[in-house]
């Protein structure tokens, strides 16, 4: 079965159960799914109950789509995203996003929990993403393009979206919240990195590292969404004097610093 008939079955599977055409796709990262609670009018559906969708495995990843308003727009809330780690392709990582334009989204909201090495970041603190660096040596677009879903070589020069970016700053400042801007460095973990790792990502040009977000916004651009990218730092890596992490801590932060993430994106919904 191709790609394109696949998501005609899973956007046919989700739009039977949706009263509305969605607008906007949200992709909650780590620690991040109770952002879902602020919707309203919920649709909860399982990903084991929409055709060909991954289950996700792990930590705080619900594993489940709820559609329904945020700050009057008609959203897909992504409640557990897919990783290279868990033993995914990079086809299946990135199906959600296809589906979602599928079902009518114009622009993506992702958000992730990653590890700061600008030495202006703290745990804690939230950042938009205004470029990122692909180390995971894989790429969701290699192999046989389908012109239906996309050009054969989109291009990513402004892969996340400069209004976007300053929509999400003006709202910052309208809610009285730091927000400072980064560049995003992928790979595929599942380890965290060494100390010589961290020196040449910060060396390269990346200020935030994660196992996740980049397959998405290739695809997201391939599929000409706009994209809104958000991280929040939930660990300083510093290779001079980094200390033992777990993925417990990992996720604690994330939630600390989740109301926040919650209030900028009700914002910046309210003025897309």
């Amino acid at each position: 079965m191709s790609l394109i008939q696949k998501i005609d079955q899973a956007a046919h599977s989700i739009q039977e159960r949706l009263p509305f055409q969605a607008e906007i796709a949200v992709i909650l990262g780590t620690g991040l799914g109770s952002l879902a609670e602020s919707i309203e009018n919920p649709v909860t559906i399982d990903y084991d109950s929409i055709p060909h969708f991954p289950a996700a495995t792990a930590d705080g990843h619900a594993g489940c789509l709820i559609a329904g308003t945020l700050s009057g727009k008609k959203v897909l809330g992504l409640s557990g995203r897919f990783h290279l780690y868990e033993g995914y392709s990079m086809e299946e990582v990135t199906f959600p996003v296809r589906v979602a334009r599928a079902l009518g989204a114009h622009t993506l909201i992702i958000s992730n929990a990653a590890g700061g090495m600008n030495p202006q970041y703290r745990a804690g603190d939230l950042i938009v993403i205004t470029d990122h660096i692909n180390l995971m040596g894989d790429n969701p677009l290699i192999g046989p393009n389908d012109d239906r879903l996309g050009p054969r070589i989109p291009d990513m020069c402004e892969a996340y979206t400069r209004s976007l970016v300053e929509l999400a700053e003006k709202a910052a400042l309208e809610e009285g919240i730091k927000l400072q801007r980064g560049v995003y460095l992928g790979c595929t973990g599942p380890c965290l990195e060494t100390p010589a790792e961290y020196r040449f990502m910060r060396i390269i040009g990346a200020d935030l590292v994660g196992m996740s977000t980049v397959p998405e916004v290739i695809v997201a651009v391939h599929a000409g969404l706009k994209v809104l990218g958000m991280s929040i730092v939930t660990d300083e890596c510093f290779p001079d004097c980094l200390s033992p992490l777990n993925l417990a801590r990992i996720i604690e932060c994330a939630e600390e610093a989740e109301p926040k993430l919650t209030r900028l994106i009700a914002r910046c919904l309210e003025s897309m």
